[in-house]
Formats: C-alpha cells, structure tokens, sequence
C-alpha cells in the first residue's frame, strides 16, 4: 500500500472512518461510523448503541449474525424482563452490562432485565482520529463514552476506544469501566459475539478450548455433552425455531502470555475469524448456539462471569464491585485470516 501513495490524493481511497446518520426503519435517527482498514475488512459501529459493532463483512463474506430487527433506536429504560430483546440487532458485539447481565431477577437489590442496560446508552464522542499515510500515520480510532447512572447510584461509565491499523484486517476493542459514584456497585460486563451466514455454516470449526460444562437445561444438554460434535455448527435444527438454543460455559485456556483465543473457521469460503482477549479481565467465555431456520446464529462471549445473573454471581462470591473512583480495563481484538499457510499455523498453534 505504501508504493501507492504517489498517487493517491484522499486518504478514503484507501480507508478510514466515515460518520453518518440512518434515515430510513426502525434505525431512523440513529448515529453510525463505518470503518474501512483498507485490508478487506469494514464494519459499523452503532455510536447510539453503546459504540456496538453491527455489520461486519470481509471482501464479500458478511461476519456477524443480525436480527431481523436489524438496527434501531435505542430504548435506555428497557430494563424489564426480556425487553432487552425486542432492540438485541445481534452484529459483531453488543455489551451485555454495566452492573448485571444474565437472565431477568428481581431480589431484595432490585429489579433487573435481561442482560442490563449498557447498550441502548448513546454515546458522547470524544474523538476520531483519520489515518494520514502521508504522514506516517497508518492507526484510526473512534473514542466515546456511555454511562448507565440513576440518583442514588449506581453511576458506572464506560469508555471505549475502537481502533484500527490502515492495511491490516484487524479491529481492537479497548474498554475502560470506572465508577463514577460515591459508593461501591456491583460490576458485571459480557460480549456478546454473534457470528452469522456465510462465516458460520453447516461444518464450520467453532473454536475454543478450555474445560466446560453445559449450561444445564435440557436444551444445552442435547448439544453439550460428551461424544456430541458441538464444536462444529450444524444444519438448521427443528427445534431451534422460536425459543430453542443451547449454551455452555467455559474456562477458557489462556497461552504463556495470558491471551484467550477463540473464534470461528469456515473452510469452504477460507476465511477464519480469531478473537483475543485477555484471561485476567475476562476469566470466562460462554458459546451459544441458536440454529433455527432464519435465525441462524453462534456466538462466543467473552465476560467477567457465565450468564448466570447477579443473584447468582454474589451467591457463588464471584460478584465484582467497583469501588469509587476505580476504573477496570478490557482489551478485545478480532483478526481477520483468509490466507491458507496463515490458517494452518493459526490452527496448529491450538492443535484444532
């Protein structure tokens, strides 16, 4: 790219981030910046949907799974019972969190939806910065901040940064969660990565490794059991339609550096999609599969505890508080491989 530059006059021939507005559905309104690295990769952040990311796409092969409502406004007060999934869009992520995550409760700490409030928060941008080749500047990155906050607490703000390398197929996600309050409050954040058609397919690899269990209900204990071959997806099930799904929660394997790898491998497009993350940050990592005809999704969730609710978490002494003033830091990076020998090492690394 670099021997090109002679004869390039807008650095958009080559990439960068483009802000618009959606002015059309159920997204009318809603903020967006599309993210081009110039290496084949693009995709949406969602800046009125806590800096989400939705559609992604490699060359010509979409990444994410996305619902059939697709994109909309955010709903900042959906925190009754499953609201929360009449605006889940699915795309590459959406946060679960800030305080909670997991299944709706309601105990003696309150009431709490599924999967918390974080992303229907907009965002405040702080900053975009465009690469400058000509400069020798190759990095962009778009910064913003959300905050899930009532009077009395809890006042949790999330600061992300979403970055990426002119040139190079790869995004990074860099969080900072800090209390903003008078108080210590509770703290739980999962990232829910939804991997969709044609990157997941019948056969695909779904890549992990770790020590696992199922999630528990019958549902989970179809697929997730021994001898079954749950690390590959499967056709369209019959009895995923409607509600059906199945989870488990792992312990994921960390390398000598502490770095978790997962993520998805679809030999018949030749495209495999890792996804990084730090095992000190985000000890845990839950596979979802949901193959109903139409809304054919798995994803892979990498978060502070299993989606198992707050109750739960401070039954089991594993609920993390943030005290005041304390910030906790989460790195994410996602890296796009289509290159064959690239493949084989990536795979034989983790002897998948």
């Amino acid at each position: 790219m670099q021997t090109g530059l002679d004869r390039v006059s807008h650095v958009s021939q080559l990439g960068g981030i483009e802000t618009s507005v959606l002015d059309n559905g159920p997204g009318r309104g809603v903020r967006i910046a599309w993210i081009n690295t110039g290496a084949g990769l693009r995709y949406k952040v969602v800046v009125d949907r806590a800096m989400d990311i939705a559609d992604a796409s490699f060359n010509q092969y979409s990444l994410p799974w996305l619902s059939h409502a697709g994109i909309t406004a955010p709903e900042p007060f959906s925190l009754h019972g499953t609201d929360w999934l009449r605006t889940f869009g699915g795309g590459l992520v959406t946060t679960c969190g800030l305080s909670y995550f997991g299944p709706p409760e309601n105990d003696g700490y309150g009431e709490r939806g599924l999967h918390g409030l974080i992303s229907n928060q907009p965002a405040e941008i702080e900053s975009i910065v465009q690469p400058d080749p000509h400069r020798g500047a190759w990095e962009m990155s778009i910064t913003g901040k959300m905050r899930e906050t009532k009077i009395f607490g809890p006042t949790l703000e999330l600061r992300r940064t979403i970055s990426a390398t002119l040139g190079k197929p790869i995004i990074r996600v860099h969080d900072e969660v800090s209390n903003c309050g008078n108080s210590p409050t509770p703290h739980m954040i999962l990232y829910h990565c939804n991997f969709g058609w044609p990157l997941a397919d019948e056969g695909a690899d779904i890549l992990w490794d770790g020590s696992w269990k199922s999630g528990g209900r019958e549902s989970d204990d179809r697929i997730f059991k021994e001898g079954k071959d749950f690390r590959k997806c499967q056709r369209p099930l019959k009895e995923h339609d409607s509600g059906g799904e199945a989870v488990a929660f792992i312990d994921p394997k960390a390398d000598a550096s502490g770095i978790c790898t997962c993520g998805i491998y679809n030999k018949k497009i030749g495209v495999a999609l890792a996804l990084r993350f730090h095992k000190s940050q985000l000890p845990c990592l839950t596979n979802w599969q949901h193959w109903g005809k139409g809304e054919y999704v798995t994803g892979l969730e990498p978060g502070t505890n299993p989606p198992v609710g707050q109750a739960q978490a401070r039954k089991e002494n594993k609920l993390v508080h943030l005290a005041p003033g304390e910030t906790r830091l989460y790195d994410l990076e996602f890296e796009i491989l289509n290159n064959e020998n690239s493949i084989r090492e990536f795979l034989k690394k983790y002897n998948w």
